[in-house]
């Protein structure tokens, strides 16, 4: 019966993220620096606002969009946080982590032959998405320009066609962000134009030095964005999955019937969880943010010193360095790296082929395994 089996499903690959992590299992004396989860564990305020919300028998079904409470302080926290004014009521949508909402987005807004322009190298669960949608992946080589998305490369790939330009910043994979003068000039692009964008922000916590600037606070942008955020990177709460998208209600009440049809709503458990996370948790990220910078400033020192060619990054908790001089393919040199040199990083070519030639480092670990991963990967490359 497989071959019944929708052609756009049998065609997506599982992600090369989950594919390397998988191969990891069998070497258990390996430094683990791949997934992107914070190392932290959930506050405990938050935790025990989940248990009280068990106890006090608050587990069934929600309303579709969420806790009334929780959509409202998500809506005063990105207003407080970033200047973004939504009506809680009607252009906030809780969801099952920042995945689900990035697949309820997709779907409300694309239909077949419409086309996305996206980055490259990119976090690989878009593209899978946007092909299941019958669109089509259209990607902007980033590479030439710290990775990052450029007006001019924008304009240079609209067509007709032309649906939405998804803006994953700060970027998994590699930490770097759009400043304001980038998002104004990406603005100034799109701001005429009947497109979407879609701003995935949910390592929007995660910015050292500047703050987090959205694409939607600037001119005639708001009406055609969609937000995508989350807690599992600002607050630790990865297992929890509570994302939130932020439209306005114009393109807000279709995206609400995708996600009623999908999941009804997020776990109540995990929302009433959330309303804590950001009302007396509302600054939580600040003392992980503190410590994921010393974590970046050591690995990219680390990196520099060992002669690799590593863009510093701005957020998020990456560093995408290139291994090109090393002549070997990332997946080569990944899996080398994890079978001799007991160190387990991701392949670049897994965040699409604009990733060939790199490797995702996360430091979203403890000082002491970073150390140990990094004096393990130079005695790894001293021998290549």
């Amino acid at each position: 019966m497989e071959h019944l089996v929708n052609k756009q499903v049998q065609n997506i690959q599982i992600s090369g993220i989950r594919q390397f992590f998988n191969m990891v299992a069998s070497f258990p004396d390996a430094i683990q620096l791949t997934i992107g989860q914070p190392d932290f564990p959930t506050p405990t305020h938050i935790k025990e606002a989940g248990i009280k919300a068990i106890e006090e028998n608050k587990t069934g079904y929600t309303k579709n969009a969420g806790l009334d409470e929780l959509c409202a302080a998500a809506a005063r926290f990105i207003d407080s946080k970033y200047g973004l004014r939504y009506q809680p009521k009607t252009e906030v949508i809780t969801t099952i982590g920042a995945s689900q909402g990035i697949d309820i987005a997709f779907r409300t807004i694309l239909e077949e032959g419409a086309e996305v322009i996206l980055p490259g190298p990119v976090y690989p669960a878009y593209e899978p998405i946007i092909k299941m949608c019958g669109a089509i992946p259209v990607y902007a080589d980033t590479r030439a320009t710290d990775f990052k998305i450029t007006a001019e490369q924008i304009e240079s790939l609209i067509t007709s066609k032309t649906r939405c330009v998804m803006l994953p910043y700060p970027s998994n994979p590699t930490g770097c962000i759009l400043t304001e003068t980038e998002l104004a000039a990406i603005a100034s692009v799109l701001k005429d134009r009947d497109i979407f964008v879609l701003s995935d922000e949910i390592y929007s916590e995660l910015v050292y030095g500047d703050k987090h600037c959205s694409i939607a606070s600037f001119p005639g942008m708001k009406e055609k964005t969609i937000i995508i955020n989350g807690l599992s990177k600002s607050h630790s709460m990865t297992g929890w999955r509570i994302g939130f998208v932020f439209a306005p209600e114009t393109i807000a009440k279709h995206i609400i019937k995708v996600h009623q049809y999908n999941v009804s709503c997020a776990s109540s458990i995990s929302q009433w969880a959330a309303v804590q996370a950001l009302t007396v948790g509302v600054d939580d990220a600040d003392s992980m943010r503190v410590e994921y910078e010393k974590r970046r400033d050591y690995v990219y020192g680390r990196l520099v010193a060992m002669g690799i060619e590593v863009v510093k990054p701005n957020g998020a908790f990456y560093l995408f360095p290139s291994i090109e001089k090393f002549g070997l393919s990332s997946t080569e040199f990944a899996t080398r790296l994890l079978q001799e040199g007991k160190v387990a990083c991701v392949p670049g070519s897994a965040f699409s082929d604009y990733g060939e030639g790199y490797l995702r480092l996360s430091y979203a670990y403890s000082m002491d395994i970073l150390e140990e991963g990094c004096n393990r990967l130079e005695r790894f490359i001293s021998n290549l």
